[in-house]
């Protein structure tokens, strides 16, 4: 006798493990990716974002004005819209601060004191104008209506 037992059998073990390494080398041979034309590899993206393989269409070129591009933080400034009307639905009169729900957006807006005309209470109904601040919309303007 050759061996033991365990031995055959981890022989034959082994002798699978070759065997099945053939196989997938000669797997890895047939799907050979190499000697692909430029174009085939090729990948480009649509107006959307997502991958495709055909290359975009010239005629729908949009052209991108540099200055138009904004980078680092929102600019701060006046925005030039209607004046808009609210309701003051939270305010501190020790600390001189609060916010304004807007009508049409429902969005609340940040208010300080010196930026009334008057003095203002929760529940009173303003017109304001809007302004970009350090951290969002800055009601600037405000005018108590009752």
């Amino acid at each position: 006798m050759a061996g033991t037992f365990a031995k055959k059998e981890l022989e034959q073990k082994k002798a699978k493990a070759r065997k099945e390494k053939a196989e997938r080398k000669e797997q890895r041979k047939l799907n050979n990716n190499k000697g692909k034309s430029l174009d085939d590899m090729m990948v480009y993206l649509d107006e959307n974002g997502n991958f495709t393989s055909t290359p975009p269409d010239p005629r729908r070129k949009v052209e991108i004005n540099l200055e138009d591009i904004v980078l680092g933080a929102a600019p701060q400034g006046k925005e030039f819209d209607i004046e808009r009307i609210g309701f003051v639905t939270f305010f501190d009169e020790t600390k001189g601060y609060g916010f304004i729900s807007d009508n049409l957006s429902k969005d609340n807006v940040f208010v300080h004191s010196s930026a009334a005309s008057q003095p203002l209470k929760k529940g009173n109904k303003v017109s304001y104008e809007r302004e970009r601040g350090p951290k969002g919309f800055v009601a600037v303007n405000v005018k108590v209506l009752r």
